[in-house]
């Protein structure tokens, strides 16, 4: 496996994220996903990605199994700051106390003593960015934390962040059927040394082609209430999944792992998280990183995923509207 900087942070060139091992794309089995954290430093994958947010920090609690006695072997990435209120709505918590109490938490479940990459998992609009940051940034003083982050955040915040302690990495969506980055927020990362991590890089698995029908999701997979899993926009979509699996046909490999390799060409600090509960699905991921599309197949993705593409919003209207501050 290739290796990467995020900053001044080495990793993987793939990395694994875990928010399936946990209950969101039906309900997965945890003996599985234990045995998936424990193949990927076999594969050389070390940039492991999880976050308080998910399972309600069972996540945590289940990736601390694996780093158990291995802790050496991964890149350990989590988030705060991205709640649920009791009645379900969402909610956010971007204040510096908040940091404290949530990275003390995260480390706990996680049974570590540091935490090598730190997010603010969504922007909390009440709290300026420079007082987030800067409650972050004592953590890494205390040891800690050894990087920061933030997920989806916009550039004006991003540029505002990286003044107060510099941010390693930004998470954010992006992959053949979400571009949106492309036109400010990658440009931004590059110019001011912020790695890139792209969490969905499969389209939430409809690049692998495992997701033709809504019916076959479990009843709590949350894709059943995404935009592009729906009625008119599923079936456009599947006219590029189509296309996607020819060009795939054509270099010999799936359509997931021509997705992933279109996305290392993106730039050397894009760093993509493929998520998976299964072993032998993260072994195809894995083994993208060999792969060197041709130029004609590279322009054909283009092509058919042009910027707005895809059919229906990346994810439920009301949650977009948290996306990109």
């Amino acid at each position: 496996m290739r290796r990467r900087k995020l900053g001044s942070l080495e990793v993987s060139a793939i990395g694994l994220g875990c928010m399936s091992m946990t209950p969101i794309y039906g309900t997965p089995d945890p003996e599985s996903a234990i045995a998936t954290l424990l193949r990927a430093p076999e594969l050389g994958i070390d940039l492991i990605d999880t976050s308080d947010a998910y399972g309600g920090g069972r996540n945590e609690e289940l990736v601390a199994r694996a780093l158990h006695g291995r802790r050496e072997h991964y890149v350990v990435a989590t988030k705060f700051g991205n709640l649920r209120r009791p009645d379900g709505t969402p909610a956010v918590n971007g204040r510096p106390e908040y940091a404290a109490q949530a990275c003390a938490a995260s480390l706990r479940r996680l049974g570590i003593d540091t935490i090598d990459l730190y997010y603010l998992h969504r922007v909390d609009p009440q709290v300026p960015i420079e007082e987030t940051v800067g409650g972050m940034a004592r953590l890494v003083a205390e040891g800690k934390v050894r990087h920061i982050g933030l997920s989806e955040a916009g550039v004006r915040t991003l540029r505002r962040a990286h003044s107060v302690h510099p941010i390693t990495a930004l998470q954010t969506e992006y992959s053949l059927w979400t571009r949106d980055v492309e036109s400010e927020i990658l440009p931004t990362c590059r110019e001011l040394g912020i790695g890139f991590v792209a969490y969905g890089p499969l389209g939430r698995g409809f690049l692998t082609g495992g997701v033709t029908q809504t019916e076959i999701l479990a009843e709590n997979d949350i894709r059943r209430t995404m935009p592009r899993f729906q009625g008119a926009n599923l079936t456009r979509n599947l006219t590029l999944l189509a296309a996607l699996r020819r060009l795939a046909g054509s270099e010999g490999c799936t359509p997931g792992q021509l997705a992933i390799a279109w996305l290392q060409g993106r730039g050397e600090q894009v760093v993509p998280i493929a998520g998976t509960s299964r072993v032998a699905r993260l072994e195809e991921n894995a083994a993208a990183d060999t792969l060197r599309p041709g130029a004609a197949t590279r322009a054909a993705l283009d092509e058919v995923f042009a910027a707005g593409a895809a059919a229906g919003e990346r994810t439920a209207p009301a949650l977009l509207s948290r996306l990109g501050l």
